[in-house]
């Protein structure tokens, strides 16, 4: 059987639904793509989107979702709830079926490549794409979110896997990865923001550490 993989991008427009409609069709219009979820937040301000495909297939997908968020998403004015710096804020590749993790790597790289050479972006890898263990975890990459990436991009520390080592305001930056499968769940609380919020950071699978328990 052919190798199948998932590609989970996660874009910052959660309210305008026509600008999620053109994303989830430029991935519905793309051969060999099966779209199979599309999940907008409001208050995150974020939309989350699932489909599969052969390897050729989710990284054209993903690359045509990310040329129409180029032309309608504009970090400059975004807002929401959730941690982001770009407008593909992150772009995940998942293998499902006869494909390993190495696979997922090439494709990561594949598709980090393009996306940076053809909309002139920087792309950072993470997961088990990363090329640096201090870029494994997606909370290092992205801490400092979009109002700090102008500043990041300036220490030579946080150049791009991929792309200029400068800042593109309208876009932010990007970051792709390889990883397993991530199970997320909402949980209602009687608390209020504050407590709830550290009851997540707590929880979570990246936490806050050992001895930061709030």
């Amino acid at each position: 059987m052919d190798k199948l993989i998932e590609c989970v991008p996660n874009f910052s427009e959660g309210r305008n639904k026509e600008t999620i409609d053109s994303i989830a069709q430029s991935i519905r219009d793309t051969e060999g793509c099966n779209l199979l979820d599309v999940d907008p937040g409001a208050s995150t301000n974020r939309t989350v989107f699932t489909f599969v495909g052969s390897p050729t297939a989710v990284v054209n997908g993903a690359l045509n979702a990310a040329k129409v968020a180029h032309q309608l998403i504009d970090m400059t004015s975004h807002t929401g709830e959730h941690p982001r710096f770009g407008a593909m804020d992150v772009c995940p590749f998942i293998p499902i079926r006869n494909a390993t993790m190495e696979d997922c790597v090439e494709i990561a790289n594949c598709f980090a490549n393009q996306l940076a050479q053809q909309l002139n972006v920087p792309v950072y890898l993470y997961g088990a794409a990363a090329a640096q263990e201090e870029r494994r975890l997606l909370p290092n990459i992205r801490a400092g979110e979009y109002e700090k990436l102008d500043q990041k991009l300036k220490d030579s520390t946080w150049k791009p896997d991929y792309g200029p080592q400068q800042f593109v305001p309208r876009w932010g930056a990007t970051a792709v990865g390889a990883r397993k499968f991530l199970i997320a769940y909402n949980v209602n609380l009687m608390s209020t923001k504050e407590q709830a919020t550290k009851i997540a950071f707590n929880i979570r699978e990246r936490g806050r550490g050992e001895n930061k328990v709030c």
